[in-house]
């Protein structure tokens, strides 16, 4: 079975991918992917004990859209990442939110960091966090669903559509497109109608984020209007409404697990990449300590887990 061919007319810079967003305005607005960066990707994925250690220069090792660009003044440069994740993960007592740090690290060394630094009127303490493919901010990103961080870290906002791509040779199949800072795999949009059956149906699966019923609070730290995505919290996490738990993610056989495991999903709707660890995130991904659980700071009341041909080889160890 092959990806929609609006998949590959989005990834050919001719047609958005239905979904991923709101709008196809947004997504017209992405930067085309035609630019093949001088600098060679490097990485590394190897395993040490209980460990599974990642070593990479975060380039990517496929077409990206031009940076600097309107929206984005960064240019992209190497980086010295080296993370840790558990070979053999668990779950946590409860899950772990995800502040101010990447959610996990594609197998190609690029970080997999959905948060942004944009808040509604530019005040960082407000709970009302812009979301990165609301389309509501102008952030310049290219048709990967990324973009540059001032100290040119190229980084996936959302499903990495070149890398994809490259990895599931054009399939409609279960592709493994990364690591959980918390060591859990990270799959790309599909996987079996039933979890547990390996020779099942493979469909997409679906998100059980919705947005919020009606509309924002009044006051002048509220951005007030209807719901609509423009900001992370207008979403709400509704039970069984989709196939993954608030967590992005749900247990199941894969190709690579053949016994079982818990894995996430990048999925075409919010949160587009996970905003919640299943289980303990190593500290290696720790730009501060900024992680926090939802029990843990009344603000989380409002956090949207709370409520009702294939390409060159890329390194991969089991």
């Amino acid at each position: 079975m092959t990806l929609p061919k609006a998949f590959y007319l989005f990834t050919s810079g001719f047609l958005p991918l239905t979904g991923l967003a709101h709008s196809s305005e947004f997504h017209l607005s992405l930067v085309p992917t035609r630019q093949t960066l001088e600098i060679a990707p490097q990485c590394e994925i190897k395993i040490e004990g209980d460990k599974r250690i990642i070593k990479s220069n975060g380039i990517p090792d496929h077409k990206v859209g031009r940076f600097p660009n309107r929206g984005n003044p960064n240019g992209i440069q190497a980086q010295k990442y080296l993370y840790e994740i558990a070979l053999k993960p668990k779950a946590a007592r409860e899950a772990v939110v995800l502040v101010r740090q990447p959610f996990g690290i594609a197998i190609n060394g690029v970080l997999f960091d959905p948060g942004t630094a944009e808040f509604f009127q530019r005040d960082r303490n407000s709970k009302w966090n812009y979301e990165a493919l609301s389309g509501a901010v102008k952030l310049g990103l290219d048709q990967n669903h990324a973009h540059v961080q001032p100290n040119g870290a190229y980084h996936y906002h959302g499903l990495p559509s070149k890398l994809f791509e490259m990895l599931s040779g054009g399939e409609q199949v279960m592709t493994l497109i990364g690591w959980a800072a918390d060591g859990f795999p990270i799959y790309g949009l599909y996987g079996t109608k039933d979890p547990l059956d390996a020779g099942s149906e493979i469909v997409e699966l679906k998100s059980s984020y919705q947005i919020k019923a009606g509309s924002r609070p009044t006051g002048s730290d509220s951005p007030k209007g209807d719901y609509d995505g423009s900001f992370t919290i207008d979403y709400e996490y509704v039970a069984s409404s989709g196939d993954l738990d608030e967590c992005g993610g749900r247990f199941g056989i894969t190709p690579e697990f053949t016994q079982g495991t818990y894995y996430y999903v990048l999925t075409e709707d919010y949160p587009f990449i996970p905003r919640m660890f299943k289980g303990e995130p190593d500290p290696s991904f720790e730009r501060r300590l900024h992680r926090r659980r939802p029990s843990e700071n009344s603000d989380d009341q409002d956090h949207p887990n709370r409520g009702s041909s294939r390409g060159p080889a890329h390194p991969r160890s089991f």
